[in-house]
């Protein structure tokens, strides 16, 4: 009998570990069992990198999605994870990350450590080199694209169009190309288009964070909400020219069967967790699951 319960034991652990790379989390209840294995989330949630950590994004998406609004989600920040096998088993893809992977290592996730300050390591790290790789691969385009081609959705936020720059199924999909972002500084989101299911009953908010610049590729009249520099500050790079200061900030069309909503706030939980954009992406899942 004590020999059962070892292997019992350790076929647990296995499990557990083969499982290790997805977190879940549901709203109601947590299954066991014959349950535990007939039932699957509705979203697959692809979040965090070096600059955006994947427990604020966890947390702030676990409160609004899955304790209020009833979204069952599997968070994970494995790149390799983006694949055909995976999405099949979910009706909703939900990103939050840049594009970048750094495989040898960098010196600190924090960028508001002081410039002058030396990282010190006695002994010395052998080895840093922060160059980083973009991780998207053809493959995983294909596969997210193939996905809301056939009825699934998507849902991007904040920094996920830098990823266009390195697959183009992707910003076929996403629908915009990232340019930069200003400093951190609080701005203003406006709504445009009051008339969609999104941004119905949505007041303009404020949020403090960057106010990111991108290129939109689709129709304009999909523009749900656009952000505004308080200060009228125009954005300006060498390579894209000036920007002005106002940019498209959420967009929501049918993409195929599927369909796809896209919006820029998304740095810090106080920025997530705004009463009117809490609201505004309670509206954009339900609009993605076709349930308004």
């Amino acid at each position: 009998m004590e020999h059962k319960r070892t292997l019992s034991r350790r076929k647990a652990f296995m499990k557990i570990g083969s499982l290790g790379a997805v977190c879940s989390a549901t709203s109601a209840f947590s299954p066991t069992g014959a349950e535990a294995r007939v039932r699957k989330a509705t979203a697959f949630a692809l979040v965090g990198d070096r600059w955006h950590s994947f427990d604020y994004i966890r947390t702030a998406m676990s409160r609004t999605f899955v304790k209020e609004s009833g979204i069952s989600i599997d968070f994970t920040s494995d790149t390799s994870l983006l694949t055909k096998k995976t999405l099949k088993k979910y009706r909703l893809i939900i990103m939050l990350m840049d594009g970048m992977v750094f495989p040898d290592g960098y010196a600190s996730p924090f960028h508001l450590i002081p410039k002058e300050l030396k990282l010190v390591s006695e002994p010395p790290v052998e080895g840093l080199n922060e160059k980083f790789e973009m991780w998207i691969k053809p493959e995983q385009g294909k596969a997210l694209k193939e996905f809301v081609m056939k009825g699934g959705s998507a849902l991007f936020y904040h920094n996920c169009n830098y990823i266009s720059s390195a697959n183009d199924d992707f910003r076929d999909v996403e629908g915009a190309l990232f340019t930069g972002h200003t400093k951190f500084a609080p701005y203003k989101l406006e709504i445009v288009n009051k008339n969609h299911p999104i941004t119905n009953g949505i007041k303009d908010f404020i949020v403090t964070e960057e106010q990111h610049y991108l290129i939109y590729d689709k129709d304009p009249q999909n523009v749900l909400m656009r952000s505004v520099s308080l200060e009228g500050e125009d954005f300006v790079t060498k390579k894209h020219g000036n920007q002005g200061a106002v940019c498209e900030a959420c967009w929501a069309y049918d993409y195929g069967k599927g369909r796809v909503c896209y919006m820029a706030p998304g740095h810090t939980i106080p920025g997530l967790w705004n009463p009117e954009y809490v609201k505004l992406q309670k509206n954009a899942v339900k609009w993605l699951l076709k349930e308004i």
